[in-house]
């Protein structure tokens, strides 16, 4: 009998053509069709999709994929349809009547792949007719969006993991590019993964050269005349969408084909530009983060940053959007100290307590579905998703897919509000700790690529010779394994901030990521003098 490491291998060859499987695919392949949860982080293009359709295809039954991109998901669509594979994809825009047969097919076992995005999922009726078909496995891809640690967080992630017990409980698959350890911890907590077999392959990208260049002044000169020597199409993140017009203005000025793009354009506006941009009518696109999620364009040669953002894992996954094809290609960081105010503000936002006390008043009054409580507590959808998180995470409710209701025992609304106040400030707190890390990044003499990977977890020692500390001769060649206490990935208690994992350890420096304060880098000697730290004995 075969077993199930060789029907992937089977399946992926004759199915998807794949005759070689990259580092960690046969392994999440094999875990979910055994029926095992997976979490996954690889780069963008390590073959994430492979992932989850090689199992969907040895499963019975048919799988649902949660994509946030209804570009995104047109596109998973037809490159299955063109192997001809039945797949759908349910939007917003999906007539009744499409709707009514989609699900038919589904039930009937004539459609594997139903794509759509977490708002859809939100829907009553869309759950129980999904549930209907009994799909045998939930893919979320872009997982780190579930986690408010990751950047681009959607309030609209919070609800799979309870949309995943309504479908009874299929094997989930959460795929993301960058994820560091505590949105990894997150994720599986969100969506309720159980014993998941996880995933972690590599996050170097050793053909993206990596410069900081520290400015005093507004560098918007500097920025033009970089770009426009560059070669090849590229991307230039901003921090605020009137940036984005006055860069794109400014580069056409200076000859080079640009367009801006954010979140407050239209939709048909932002469908122009990314079209123009894919095809090659438009050589760079100046944007807010708003931009790049599912853009599969293999020959982007280079990503510039007009401000510092809010943290490693933003940064990390918008250069990641360059250099797909494995050619040479560049990630430039435009880097002042003052900018950090800037992302200070936007990571500084807490609900208002008397927001907090309304809602959870509402829900004490005898709960209700979602629209019945934005109604009564007069806030928006997406607004109540986010407050409902926090309240829940302060014992005083209990979300459902359909109904939200009291949780038993829960403290009185402005009691509940106050416990919610503090959630909200500690994880703002933490923000502002990983902004710190991005200020390090920016300022350290030391390899950057080094401290990047040490940020999401894996220890290197040689230095990468390829970003421009290195190229200046600043980086320590090579980082000695240190010996003695607190290595990397130790677990420590310090005596303020309590558990964490040693993230990083230099010679003179730990770089702590605690369970409850987030990053805090400490000088060592420091640390053995003053005994701030100890680490659990070993069993």
């Amino acid at each position: 009998m075969e077993d199930v490491g060789a029907a992937c291998e089977r399946v992926a060859r004759q199915a998807l053509g794949l005759t070689d499987l990259r580092p960690g695919q046969l392994g999440a392949m094999s875990a979910l069709a055994r029926g095992t949860d997976v979490l996954v982080v690889m780069p963008t293009g390590a073959g994430k999709s492979a992932i989850y359709q090689v199992p969907a295809l040895l499963l019975p039954g048919p799988t649902v994929v949660v994509s946030p991109l209804i570009a995104l998901q047109r596109d998973q669509v037809e490159a299955l349809r063109e192997r001809d594979e039945e797949a759908v994809s349910l939007d917003a825009g999906t007539s009744a009547g499409r709707r009514r047969t989609a699900f038919e097919s589904l039930r009937a076992g004539e459609t594997e792949f139903l794509f759509c995005a977490p708002e859809q999922l939100a829907k009553p009726d869309v759950v129980r007719d999904l549930a209907a078909a009994k799909p045998s496995l939930l893919v979320v891809d872009e997982a780190h969006l579930i986690s408010s640690w990751g950047h681009d967080f959607r309030p609209d992630y919070l609800r799979l993991g309870q949309v995943a017990e309504a479908l009874g409980r299929p094997a989930i698959a959460a795929l993301t590019a960058t994820a560091a350890p505590p949105v990894r911890v997150e994720i599986a907590e969100r969506l309720g993964l159980r014993d998941p077999v996880e995933i972690v392959q590599g996050f170097d990208r050793p053909n993206i050269s990596l410069t900081v260049r520290r400015m005093m002044d507004d560098p918007a000169a500097d920025i033009v005349s970089a770009v426009a020597a560059e070669t090849g199409p590229g991307i230039v993140y901003t921090a605020v969408r009137k940036q984005t017009t006055r860069l794109s203005e400014l580069l056409g000025e200076a000859g080079v084909r640009a367009a801006a793009y954010h979140a407050g354009l239209r939709r048909s506006e932002r469908d122009e530009v990314h079209g123009r941009f894919m095809s090659g009518d438009v050589d760079v696109v100046v944007a807010t983060s708003a931009f790049g999620m599912g853009i599969d364009k293999p020959d982007v040669r280079f990503v510039v940053h007009a401000e510092v953002p809010g943290s490693p894992d933003a940064y990390y996954q918008e250069i990641g959007r360059a250099g797909r094809d494995g050619e040479r290609a560049s990630a430039t960081l435009f880097y002042r100290p003052e900018n950090l105010g800037l992302q200070r503000y936007f990571t500084g936002s807490v609900p208002d307590a008397e927001v907090l006390a309304r809602v959870a008043r509402a829900v004490a009054e005898g709960g209700g579905d979602r629209r019945a409580l934005r109604e009564r507590a007069d806030v928006s959808a997406r607004r109540l998703t986010t407050l409902l998180d926090l309240l829940e995470r302060a014992g005083a409710v209990r979300v459902g897919t359909r109904r939200v209701e009291p949780a038993p025992g829960a403290p009185a609304p402005e009691e509940a509000a106050e416990l919610a106040v503090e959630l909200a400030e500690r994880r703002r707190d933490v923000e502002r700790t990983r902004l710190e890390m991005m200020r390090r990044y920016a300022e350290t003499d030391d390899c950057r690529r080094r401290f990047l990977l040490g940020y999401f977890g894996e220890q290197v020692a040689d230095a990468c010779g390829n970003c421009d500390t290195c190229l200046a001769g600043t980086a320590d060649r090579q980082v000695e394994e240190e010996s003695g206490p607190f290595a990397a990935h130790a677990r420590v208690e310090h005596r303020t901030w309590g558990p964490g994992e040693v993230i990083q350890r230099g010679e003179d420096r730990l770089t702590v990521l605690f369970d409850t304060a987030g990053y805090r880098e400490l000088q060592l000697d420091t640390v053995l003098d003053q005994d701030l730290l100890t680490e659990p004995p070993t069993s």
